[in-house]
């Protein structure tokens, strides 16, 4: 028999192609580090293993608009789709200037294994433009957003791949994405993504959700290791939906919100922030920088700040080798997606810090997206007291459980996530078989 594996011995799977394997520098490699450290607790799922490694279709566009000089720009655009063995793909869409093939890819992993690790049945996919969103005109983005939606209409649906906000996306272009796709198959789809305006089909605390969950899974992180949320001091990375909600939450609940940084600046105030005054400066002015009563604080003295909790909630790759030793934190919780290499995990493990991973710290956006999507199937809306109370008990029993695995093998949180996450999935791979 032929040896289509290259090496000697029996038929093997190929060698990962040069662009999916580890040490090729980027998002996808971290995201392949994190599946090689969870494999030996798979048992006899890991003969699947290789299923996780390679995304299931991935998608590279091209989206031509024109501009409003009347000169035609061409952006790149990608749809990943990374695993559908538990039900349709789900991911956000993100409009970035440093958008790669690499990062989507990753992005679209860490979907599965959030959805996994919280149970709800989507697979994972991830989409974006590499675009400055900020250099086009309101009808700049409008067509570029219709495009888009156009070329990777062949792949999504709403029982095929149902795409959400992300970085630099919203509730306008969710509504634009959604009518492109219903004039293109004729018929009105609000199934097709989440995330869109309420009076078009959005659910009620879809905004909030990502950040609520973030609170949730770091209050009850908090019982764990006795720490007392009234009186400690969060440091917040990202002042948007995720960090500013997760901001005000603790703030509510008695914390201090003693710095925030993002791409406008950072600032400092050991009383504590003014939370709702901050949240109106950056609806105001886009960002924290400027904000009045507070000390402006430099990009790297943000990591070294004294605090009892640390939200990196902005971009991956935050927390790295070089700043993770001067985190004080006792716990920090990923509100963004991949803010910490696996380094610094390693770093801030040996300091006795608790890392509430992002798969399951920011779960709460796609636990409600869940619950929109069921909605708009029925055509059957609840509350927002209903959703509230369904994402937290979602978010607490999907913790519990992860703090449970971690117990039992002595293994971080993170890698506690992905052996559940992880086992769910190639469960179902296993249970399906290979077609044909």
């Amino acid at each position: 028999m032929q040896n289509l594996s290259g090496t000697s011995g029996s038929l093997n799977t190929h060698p990962l192609p040069s662009y999916l394997q580890a040490d090729k520098l980027g998002p996808w490699g971290i995201y392949l580090q994190q599946v090689d450290r969870v494999t030996p607790y798979l048992g006899n799922l890991a003969r699947w293993v290789e299923t996780l490694k390679r995304p299931k279709r991935a998608l590279i566009v091209d989206v031509p608009i024109e501009l409003d000089n009347g000169t035609v720009a061409h952006f790149e655009g990608y749809r990943v789709q990374h695993n559908t063995s538990r039900g349709p793909g789900k991911g956000g869409v993100r409009f970035h200037q440093d958008v790669t093939l690499s990062e989507v890819m990753a992005l679209s992993a860490w979907m599965s294994i959030k959805n996994a690790a919280v149970n709800v049945p989507y697979g994972g996919a991830k989409g974006g433009i590499r675009v400055d969103p900020r250099k086009l005109s309101r009808g700049e983005l409008e067509r570029l957003t219709r495009r888009y939606t156009s070329e990777i209409g062949i792949i999504i649906g709403p029982t095929k791949d149902i795409p959400a906000p992300d970085v630099n996306t919203n509730e306008q272009v969710m509504a634009w994405m959604m009518d492109t796709y219903s004039m293109n198959v004729g018929e009105t789809a609000t199934g097709v993504v989440t995330g869109k305006p309420i009076h078009l089909g959005g659910s009620l605390g879809r905004r909030e959700a990502t950040g609520r969950g973030v609170y949730t899974v770091g209050v009850e992180a908090a019982h764990h290791i006795g720490l007392t949320i009234e009186g400690a001091r969060v440091a917040v990375q990202g002042f948007g939906n995720v960090g500013g909600i997760a901001g005000k939450l603790f703030a509510d609940a008695g914390a201090r919100i003693v710095a925030v940084q993002d791409h406008t600046g950072g600032i400092y105030r050991e009383a504590g922030l003014d939370v709702p005054e901050l949240l109106r400066h950056v609806a105001e002015n886009g960002g924290v920088g400027g904000f009045p009563g507070a000390e402006v604080l430099d990009a790297d003295a943000f990591w070294g700040v004294d605090c009892e909790i640390l939200i990196p909630a902005a971009l991956e790759g935050q927390i790295t080798r070089d700043n993770a030793g001067r985190i004080k934190a006792r716990m920090v919780i990923e509100g963004a997606n991949g803010p910490t290499t696996p380094e610094a995990d390693d770093i801030l493990h040996d300091k006795g810090v608790l890392v509430l991973p992002d798969v399951i710290a920011n779960a709460g956006g796609v636990t409600v997206s869940y619950f929109e999507w069921v909605q708009d199937f029925s055509s059957f809306f609840w509350s927002e007291d209903e959703i509230n109370a369904r994402l937290v008990r979602v978010m607490k029993e999907a913790f519990a459980g992860v703090w449970q695995v971690a117990q039992e093998h002595r293994v971080s949180l993170r890698t506690a996530t992905f052996i559940v996450a992880c086992q769910r999935i190639l469960h179902a791979r296993e249970m399906r078989g290979l077609y044909p």
